[in-house]
C-alpha cells in the first residue's frame, strides 16, 4: 500500500484523531493530515500517531484542505491513488482496501463510497432523505449518476487527482468534485467511476461534530445557492 495516499481534513479533532491515524497506518502507511486552522491540539496528536502534517494557518474548509492535500500526495511519485478518509472516526479501513482494490484491477478510475445501497449505516429517515434529494441535485446538475454523492469516502487514481481543482472550500466541494469527475476525459475517453457500499459508523461524537440533520440541510441550501 506504499502507493496510496490517504488524505485527512483535519479541524479540532483532538480527541479521536490519534486513534484514527493509529488504525488507519497498519495497513495505509502513507497518510497526510491537513490541520485546517485547529484551535486544540489535533496536528500534534496526528503526527504522533504516525500521520504527515501539513497546516493552514486559518481555518479555510474542508474543500480547501482536500485541494491541499492532493497536491501534498502529488509529491510523492510513487503515488497511484488516493483516499479522501474522515478525521471523526466514521470510515472504516477494510472498505478503504476494497475500494483500492477496484483501482488496482484497472476497471474504474474512481471509486465513491455510498451509505444507501446496504443497511450497515445507520441514519435518521428524515436525513436520509435530505441527502438524497441532495443526490438528485447533483445527479441533475451533473453528468453522474450516484446514489451518494456527499459521502466523504473516495479512492481515486492518479490521472484524476491531478486534474481535480477543487475551489468549493465548503460543504458544496463534494457535488465540485462529482462534476468535474463528470466532465473528466483520460486519453479522449470519459472517467469511470463506480460505487461501493460502505460503512459509516455514526457515533455521538461525529453527530457533535457535524453529522447532524441540520448538516444535511446546509448541503442542501449549499448546493441550490452556490
Amino acid at each position: 500500500m506504499d502507493d496510496v495516499w490517504l488524505v485527512v481534513p483535519l479541524y479540532n479533532e483532538a480527541e479521536v484523531i490519534g486513534d484514527v491515524v493509529k488504525q488507519a497506518v497498519t495497513t495505509f502507511p502513507n497518510v497526510v493530515c491537513v490541520d485546517d486552522g485547529s484551535r486544540d491540539d489535533s496536528a500534534e496528536r496526528a503526527e504522533a500517531a504516525g500521520a504527515v502534517v501539513v497546516r493552514h494557518p486559518v481555518n479555510l474548509g474542508q474543500g480547501a484542505a482536500l485541494q491541499t492535500g492532493f497536491e501534498y500526495a502529488l509529491r510523492d511519485p510513487r503515488m497511484r491513488f488516493v483516499v479522501t478518509f474522515d478525521a471523526d472516526g466514521q470510515h472504516q479501513v477494510p472498505d478503504v482496501e476494497t475500494m483500492i482494490a477496484r483501482l488496482r484491477h484497472g476497471e474504474v478510475d474512481v471509486v465513491f463510497g455510498t451509505r444507501f445501497l446496504d443497511d450497515r449505516s445507520e441514519s435518521g429517515a428524515l436525513k436520509r432523505l435530505v441527502l438524497r434529494l441532495a443526490v438528485a441535485w447533483t445527479n441533475l446538475t451533473t453528468n453522474t449518476r450516484l446514489t451518494d454523492a456527499h459521502n466523504g469516502l473516495r479512492a481515486l487514481s492518479r490521472p484524476v487527482v491531478e486534474r481535480i481543482d477543487i475551489t468549493q472550500n465548503r460543504m458544496a466541494h463534494a457535488s465540485e468534485i462529482v462534476a468535474q469527475i463528470g466532465s473528466m476525459r483520460l486519453g479522449g475517453r470519459p472517467i469511470r467511476y463506480a460505487e461501493e457500499p460502505v460503512h459509516i459508523l455514526y457515533t455521538d461524537y461525529s453527530k457533535a461534530k457535524g453529522q447532524s440533520l441540520w448538516n444535511a440541510v446546509n448541503i442542501l441550501a449549499e448546493l441550490i445557492w452556490r
